[in-house]
């Protein structure tokens, strides 16, 4: 029996998990009030970086006596920077359910050998939080990028906790209600949930991680770079936009046009919508097929940004190939681009459903999808 191809195909086949898609109003001549060939350190570089900051506040909700800072190297530069700064005063928890989380366990175990316990799930599912000493300072992401998992609220972070909760919200921060009164330390690139450009990313500290870092001295030096104190005190210009290192100013741009375009469709409501919708519709999709599922074993726990699947078909004895052989077809039919599972992971696909991403695309790419499973069956 002949395999009819989709008659419609998305407008925009980007289904990347990073960098991700672009807003879907970008255009390049948006970035034409870009201050290139000016200082950051100029009155319009300045200002450029403040609002940045400020939008960011505004949208993300983010509490008045909270610190943000745009820092290097995304928003893997702004987890060590935190890790390398804030932790040893205490014993650390480290919880991971996916690659990045696992990075973090071993930056800190074995390179800064920090007396840490270490608290893991496999692919699919999450640590019990019920079951951490937040008396110690615990590291974790809220979205699993690699794993599509997520937490599903802050209620097992007490509000008593003698500890610091230092969190990589990277696939989360505008596309989920993060509680910041539970967050000590949050982190985040632009690249992720805004269809921002790489290598920039974002630390937000509450007044107990600021109290921390100006009472407290690592027993490591600490590079230029990671340094957010001077003689004991909050180098403060690094949260009005006077950053450590020279920032893209042209990546800045994109950043505030991003943020605007955020305002414009009801900001971190608006983004969230957008998000559930487009994750809503591949949950949809999947729980009508039976060759293919969620990665999250538990529905409460399953991301609306990395969203990640597995195919559960009999037939396929090697889910690795044809993993491959599915999101190979499908990026050659120009329908999904950069959709296979992050080599850590287990093998299936990864669909980015952030909230740049238009749900008529999902939905015209997952016909695709059956098609692309069909072809490759009948191929077996």
């Amino acid at each position: 029996m002949a395999i009819t191809a989709p008659a419609t195909r998305p407008a925009n086949p980007r289904f990347s998990s990073g960098p991700c898609a672009k807003p879907p109003v970008f255009t390049l001549d948006r970035l034409s009030d870009a201050a290139l060939g000016r200082s950051h350190r100029a009155a319009i570089g300045k200002a450029k970086l403040k609002d940045a900051i400020e939008n960011t506040r505004e949208i993300l909700g983010i509490p008045e006596g909270y610190k943000i800072g745009i820092v290097p190297a995304s928003d893997t530069g702004a987890m060590e920077m935190a890790m390398w700064s804030l932790l040893g005063a205490r014993k650390a928890t480290m919880v991971a359910w996916e690659s990045f989380g696992a990075g973090w366990v071993t930056d800190v175990v074995k390179q800064l050998k920090i007396d840490a316990e270490v608290k893991t799930a496999d692919y699919g599912d999450i640590v019990d939080l019920a079951s951490l000493d937040f008396n110690t300072d615990v590291v974790f992401t809220w979205n699993g990028t690699t794993s599509g998992v997520r937490v599903p609220n802050g209620d097992a972070i007490p509000a008593d906790r003698e500890g610091l909760t230092i969190c990589d919200a990277t696939s989360a921060a505008f596309a989920m209600d993060l509680p910041w009164d539970k967050l000590d330390v949050t982190t985040f690139s632009w690249q992720k949930v805004l269809g921002g450009e790489a290598a920039h990313g974002m630390i937000i500290l509450s007044p107990r991680a600021v109290e921390r870092l100006e009472t407290y001295t690592p027993a490591w030096p600490l590079p230029k770079i990671f340094r957010m104190t001077k003689g004991g005190k909050l180098i403060d210009g690094i949260f009005r936009g006077e950053t450590i290192n020279t920032p893209s100013m042209l990546a800045v741009e994109d950043y505030l046009q991003a943020l605007e375009w955020s305002k414009s469709i009801g900001g971190l409501k608006g983004l969230i919508a957008r998000a559930d919708a487009n994750a809503g519709a591949i949950h949809a999709f999947c729980a009508a097929k039976p060759w293919i599922a969620n990665l999250a074993n538990d529905p409460a726990t399953a991301s609306n940004t990395s969203v990640c699947l597995k195919f559960t078909d009999d037939r396929i004895t090697d889910g690795a190939t044809f993993a491959k052989a599915v999101a190979k077809r499908m990026e050659a039919e120009g329908v999904a681009l950069d959709i296979g599972a992050y080599r850590d992971a287990p093998a299936g696909l990864r669909i980015w459903c952030g909230g740049t991403v238009e749900t008529s695309d999902i939905e015209a790419m997952l016909p695709w999808l059956e098609y692309a499973f069909e072809t490759e069956i009948a191929a077996l």
